[in-house]
């Protein structure tokens, strides 16, 4: 049986009413973090107004709403640069206010002393809440007390921040890169699809160059799922409810970089395609039965795309298993295909060798896509990727690491190895 993911509608939304629209919003980054970011900030200033003797403590919600991060890896990275930059910028105010007070070269100056302690701290983005916080702070009369009113609300909206995404674990975004990483394999398969029903009929220069403008902006499509990848790694670091966060991090990140490779192929496909189209004007790009075997075998290659798709982002192992079944299937009539279509190809040049090397660069472009999805291929890729990062993690946060270890359950540095066969299964031969 084909996957039900390759073979469904590709058009979303599904008029599934209000309440599946509300369903779907819990799986919305932006909705979430926007109620996320709303209670950490009301309970922020909940707190400064306890703790703090300003009457209207507004850095400490302010500092929540910027620390209050989608993943609890950004909100620990984020709250630590933001003191930093607070703090920084505080001391820096109180010091020229002793020394000489607020006037237009001292104001110059405090700016100009900020941003550079800003990169010597190095608090990234947060360089121009240095200097924020030290001019707010001179331009107060009493500079001492503001300064560490300031700090203190700062630290206030920090540990509220904080531990508001300890006590309510951010979402683990891994759903969404799926969908992203499948939303992307199935745009090329349609494309793929759509390149192989004009095989057998004479294809205007204009609509091969079409397909291939199609091909060259998959490119916008592997930079948005790249985006979406880069979320759920965030969310998977530190967060005390996933036990094999590099394994998933690495899994997925292999899985785009594969697409990716893919979409580079295909580009160069439909480049030859073209080509081919300007020199066959008028007439069939191949013979009829060439052209339906070659439409079978990138359907197939298509069909292959989706099913790698869904095995990189499946996470319960009975549903890889079967997900990796359909990949094999897959693969393996393709490569039934394209030996059919080799040997067709082979007799019509032997016949017409025009453009000979166009139908050789063709063979060569759809081999190498199977070679990328090939599972053999994929496995020692991902054990390879898989030892880089834990060696790089190791030397890089040894201590963070094995904290991180401690806390999940595991002993480090012992690490689950992938695999994308089935116990038991020999290697073909």
């Amino acid at each position: 049986m084909r996957l039900r993911a390759a073979d469904r509608d590709d058009k979303d939304g599904s008029g599934d009413g209000a309440l599946a629209y509300l369903l779907n919003l819990r799986k919305d980054p932006t909705f979430t973090q926007t109620l996320r970011s709303t209670a950490a900030a009301t309970l922020a200033y909940l707190v400064a107004l306890w703790l703090s003797s300003e009457p209207a403590p507004l850095t400490a919600p302010l500092t929540a709403l910027l620390v209050v991060q989608v993943t609890l890896y950004s909100t620990l990275t984020t709250s630590v640069r933001r003191v930093n930059a607070v703090v920084a910028g505080v001391l820096i105010a109180v010091a020229f206010s002793i020394l000489v007070g607020l006037s237009w070269w001292s104001l110059g100056l405090i700016i100009l002393a900020s941003l550079l302690a800003g990169r010597l701290v190095r608090v990234d983005e947060f360089v121009p809440e240095v200097a924020i916080s030290a001019m707010l702070v001179l331009g107060v009369t009493h500079a001492a007390g503001t300064a560490w009113d300031r700090i203190l609300e700062t630290l206030i909206g920090a540990v509220v921040g904080l531990l508001f995404n300890v006590l309510f674990v951010p979402p683990v975004w891994v759903g969404a890169a799926g969908e992203s990483i499948e939303g992307l394999a199935r745009q090329m398969r349609r494309l793929m699809r759509d390149v192989g029903e004009e095989l057998t009929t004479p294809t205007p220069v204009e609509r091969a160059a079409a397909r291939l403008h199609e091909a060259r902006r998959l490119d916008h499509g592997v930079a948005g799922v790249d985006a979406a990848l880069r979320q759920a790694e965030d969310s998977l670091r530190l967060n005390p409810r996933v036990k094999e966060g590099l394994l998933h991090r690495v899994v997925l990140r292999t899985g785009l970089d594969t697409l990716e490779i893919c979409a580079v192929v295909l580009r160069v496909l439909t480049r030859t395609i073209t080509d081919l189209a300007k020199a066959r004007q008028d007439e069939d790009l191949f013979a009829p039965e060439v052209g339906a075997a070659l439409e079978e075998l990138l359907s197939q290659v298509a069909d292959a795309l989706v099913s790698f798709a869904v095995l990189v982002t499946t996470q319960v192992s009975e549903a890889a298993e079967a997900a990796e079944d359909r990949l094999a299937g897959d693969l393996s009539a393709a490569a039934a295909t394209r030996e059919r279509a080799a040997n067709l190809l082979l007799e019509g040049v032997q016949r017409h060798p025009r453009q000979w090397q166009l139908h050789g660069a063709m063979l060569s472009e759809i081999d190498r896509l199977l070679d990328e999805l090939d599972t053999d291929h994929r496995s020692q890729r991902l054990l390879e990727e898989l030892d880089r990062s834990t060696r790089e993690q190791r030397e890089r946060h040894p201590q963070l690491t094995a904290f991180a270890a401690w806390l999940r359950g595991v002993n480090w540095p012992r690490i689950k190895r992938p695999t994308l066969r089935r116990r038991g299964r020999k290697n073909k031969s």
